[in-house]
């Protein structure tokens, strides 16, 4: 494990750290393995060598098979592919959906209606999140994620098949937001499953790079769809977009949802999950679901707050530049809907270029320096970018659309590996399940309709900038509270490695640093 050399502190339970006053006193020698250990990984394998009283054995460390992280990673992912991909499809057709199925209405109304139906999704994620969390700690992270996926192809796939208010009058508007909510429950379960079953999998030198897949799938997903609705705007007219041409894209997500449950129903359950099996049991066999949210509410509050500013500043710039901008630069700035689509299409391409990237850069240097970059970068160039995107010409509003997706994908990249390292594996995916979901609800899913409606009421184009530096704001203050989790094991979890290589040179690693604690603890005894 690199990382930085330490200075002087203690470690916890009053030992000297390698390299401190503490070793310079005793005369002791740094092992060069302790000294090479990044500070939160020391601190962390301290406190599990105090626990056990001995260095780590083979069986201490959990060694991760290739195949099998490949398969649980791959999965993950395409489910939230196909997710996302009917999110850029409907964030991109919101217009469309919003004539089809609202005809009486102002455009504006349209627009908000529309907006209005998607938000009413994220209504219900949290109930789909209190209902499967909890489930997916008790029967298993596999079966609930394989359950959410059939529920995510069926909604989507109702949404093509609905007839429109010019057939059915007031009942095509309810069976749509029916279909949304049917997606908005599924989905209250897929994204805090998918991020805990991969963190799970991931060995800890790599949960950052790894885990950035997930959102990889994400935004790829977003570009397909979005890239689908840009040819079909292009290669039809808009009469037969109207008719028939918005329906295509939804229908495409039933074939999709087929492929993901194969793939889902083939994975084997996290090794975190199976270790603990025997005791979510007995410990969570005789809680209801009511009392297990009233219990993670009580013992882990510190964390559901950070994992909700975290949340809060990735999805409110996510839903902004997603599902917002298109809408923005058609209704607001009156463009055509081939350049906005294309211009959003450019920046979510360059979104899954970076954030692998990112996501292996968030190993080596940290969670916390990444995400206080993008939160203060994002105070400073909300306005700018803007200003950019409503300027003529090609160029600035690309440039204006790359500065949001660059700091947006520094929101994506870490995410998946920082909220479930929040959480002891017992109440993981529950956490997750409260945390994200009450976040994505509450400020998340609303940001295209809040912000439609706050600059159709101000007359302020800039509107949106503002919003993101409030969202920026809140996630600098978050930052400051937030644990650092590049390369330390999950609470509740055993140490995590790619390969028996990797798990040799760690045990011998512990044998050194619980040496050189007994050795400083005899020190200071003396």
């Amino acid at each position: 494990m690199s990382g930085e050399k330490s200075g002087g502190e203690s470690m916890p339970g009053g030992e000297a750290r390698p390299g401190g006053e503490g070793s310079a006193r005793s005369g002791a020698r740094v092992p060069r393995a302790v000294a090479r250990l990044p500070h939160q990984v020391r601190e962390e394998l301290s406190r599990r060598l105090r626990r056990n009283r001995r260095a780590f054995r083979a069986d201490d460390v959990q060694v991760v098979e290739p195949p099998l992280l490949r398969r649980a990673v791959g999965a993950s992912a395409l489910g939230n592919c196909m997710e996302w991909f009917d999110f850029g499809v409907y964030s991109y057709l919101a217009a469309t959906i919003g004539k089809v199925f609202f005809p009486g209405a102002s455009p504006a109304a349209q627009v908000i209606s529309s907006f209005a139906t998607f938000a009413a999704a994220f209504v219900v994620r949290p109930l789909g999140g209190l209902v499967f969390g909890p489930l997916g700690d008790r029967i298993g992270r596999q079966k609930v994620l394989a359950t959410t996926m059939i529920m995510m192809a069926a909604g989507t796939f109702a949404i093509g098949l609905i007839p429109g208010y010019a057939t059915l009058g007031i009942a095509a508007p309810v069976l749509l937001l029916l279909a949304r909510m049917v997606q908005g429950f599924s989905t209250g379960g897929e994204y805090g499953g998918a991020t805990t079953f991969v963190a799970e999998y991931s060995p800890d030198r790599r949960r950052g790079f790894l885990s950035s897949w997930l959102d990889f799938g994400t935004f790829a997903g977003y570009a397909l769809g979005s890239a689908l609705v840009t040819a079909l705007n292009l290669a039809l007219t808009d009469d037969q977009m109207l008719s028939w041409g918005w329906r295509v894209p939804f229908l495409i997500a039933g074939p999709l949802g087929v492929i993901g449950l194969y793939m889902r129903m083939k994975l084997e359950e996290s090794p975190a999950f199976q270790q603990q099996l025997d005791e979510h049991e007995k410990a969570l066999a005789q809680e209801s679901a009511g009392s297990e949210f009233k219990d993670i509410v009580r013992n882990h509050w510190r964390a559901l707050l950070v994992c909700m500013g975290l949340v809060l500043l990735y999805n409110v710039t996510n839903y902004m530049v997603t599902g917002y901008l298109p809408t923005y630069q058609t209704e607001t700035l009156h463009r055509s809907s081939g350049s906005a689509d294309l211009l959003v299409l450019v920046g979510m391409v360059w979104i899954v270029i970076l954030i692998t990237f990112l996501g292996r850069l968030s190993d080596r240097v940290g969670r916390r320096p990444l995400y206080a970059v993008g939160a203060a970068a994002m105070i400073v160039l909300a306005v700018p970018s803007f200003w950019l995107i409503k300027a003529d010409g090609t160029w600035p509003p690309i440039a204006g659309v790359l500065i949001l997706a660059t700091l947006l994908a520094c929101f994506a990249a870490p995410s998946a590996a920082t909220l479930p390292a929040l959480f002891p594996t017992a109440v993981r995916y529950a956490a997750m399940g409260i945390g994200f979901n009450f976040a994505v609800a509450a400020f998340g899913g609303t940001t295209p309709l809040v912000t439609a409606a706050l600059v159709e009421l101000s007359g302020d184009d800039l509107m949106p900038a503002y919003y993101l530096m409030l969202a920026g704001a809140i996630g600098l203050l978050t930052v400051r509270f937030l644990p650092e989790s590049a390369q330390v094991p999950l609470k509740g979890s055993q140490p995590m490695v790619g390969s028996r290589e990797e798990r040799r040179e760690l045990i011998a690693t512990s044998k050194e640093l619980y040496a050189f604690a007994r050795e400083q603890e005899k020190a200071r005894r003396s």
